[in-house]
């Protein structure tokens, strides 16, 4: 059996409304198809990788089944401490193949299922969500274990407004899918909604544009418990970059960032581009993020609006959307 591309999600504003959809949380981990052709167990990427050596324990997991043939699609999701943490899944991507043995004992991955494309050698990718869906439930109750987990699924469009509201922006969103249609490798064939989060940061610092003498990036920065002001991310600047520049300016110089720093300069930067410039702490801008990992912002953040209103020292950490905890998991997925 050969593994299928995993079927895409658009993004949208909003769940849709109305009968014929089934709503599943997105889980914030590695997409995954599993292969299992007899003794052989693939694990395959979003981009058609192979992740088996990577995750060692969830090849023998799935090795270890009953079940011979099947082809599998989910996400890779690592539990820390008391959270899910997607820096524990970038950190299994490791050349050495000691370490990765060493981070498999130490955080063993789960494997969260969410549908059955083929099963004792039946491709059931040609038939509707409602019965894959129905066929997973089934090979989830005689499989299932601590490591293979079955992800929720409801009809209920108040539901999956719920799970965005109940975790605390932990889930990445929810999808939506049609119950009557097949699963379609490749393609954008269902919908996602991901959660709007915003945070209120210092502006601890900036960087000029490539090759200009204008202001390229803001650096944000939030308090931690010690009190320091430790870099989180960075966003586009607003508005008339001849005067902002000018405003920041006129504000260079300590404290900065106390904490964590910015990194020195990329290969792709300039002298000027890559340095960074300290600043007072005056500025506060609110700006607009989709994911957290290692308390950094993992992707580049929008500006939203200033906020003269905030004292620097209400920027903290714990206004961050927290990862999902172990128990809250539980409790999702027995919903």
């Amino acid at each position: 059996m050969r593994a299928l591309a995993p079927m895409e999600a658009k993004l949208v504003e909003a769940l849709p409304a109305g009968p014929g959809w089934q709503f599943e949380p997105k889980w914030d981990g590695f997409r995954c198809i599993a292969v299992r052709d007899g003794g052989d167990v693939q694990l395959i990427s979003k981009s058609g990788k192979p992740l088996g050596r990577y995750f060692p324990e969830v090849v023998a997991m799935l090795t270890a089944l009953k079940a011979d043939r099947f082809i599998l699609d989910g996400e890779l999701i690592i539990p820390v401490g008391d959270c899910l943490s997607f820096e524990a899944l970038q950190l299994r991507l490791h050349p050495a193949e000691s370490r990765v043995r060493k981070l498999a004992a130490e955080t063993p991955a789960q494997y969260m299922l969410f549908d059955l494309l083929a099963l004792d050698g039946d491709m059931l990718a040609a038939e509707p969500l409602s019965a894959r869906r129905k066929k997973l439930e089934r090979f989830h109750s005689k499989h299932g274990s601590a490591s293979l987990l079955l992800s929720p699924a409801t009809t209920d469009r108040a539901q999956a407004e719920a799970w965005l509201a109940s975790t605390g922006g932990a889930l990445d969103g929810v999808v939506a899918k049609r119950l009557d249609e097949p699963y379609q490798p490749g393609e954008r064939a269902m919908l996602k909604v991901k959660q709007i989060r915003s945070a209120d940061c210092v502006v601890g610092g900036f960087r000029y544009a490539s090759g200009k003498n204008e202001v390229g990036s803001l650096l944000l920065g939030l308090f931690d418990e010690q009190d320091r002001l430790d870099h989180v991310g960075f966003c586009l600047p607003p508005g008339d970059k001849a005067a902002l520049t000018k405003q920041l300016e006129d504000m260079v110089g300590p404290p900065g960032f106390t904490g964590d720093a910015p990194g020195g300069p990329s290969r792709w930067s300039t002298e000027r581009s890559g340095e960074w410039q300290p600043l007072r702490w005056e500025l506060i801008a609110e700006v607009k993020y989709d994911q957290v990992t290692g308390q950094r912002f993992r992707h580049a953040t929008r500006f939203l609006r200033w906020r003269p209103d905030k004292a620097p020292k209400q920027c903290r950490m714990d206004q961050l959307a927290r990862e999902l905890r172990p128990a809250e998991l539980a409790s999702v997925v027995s919903a």
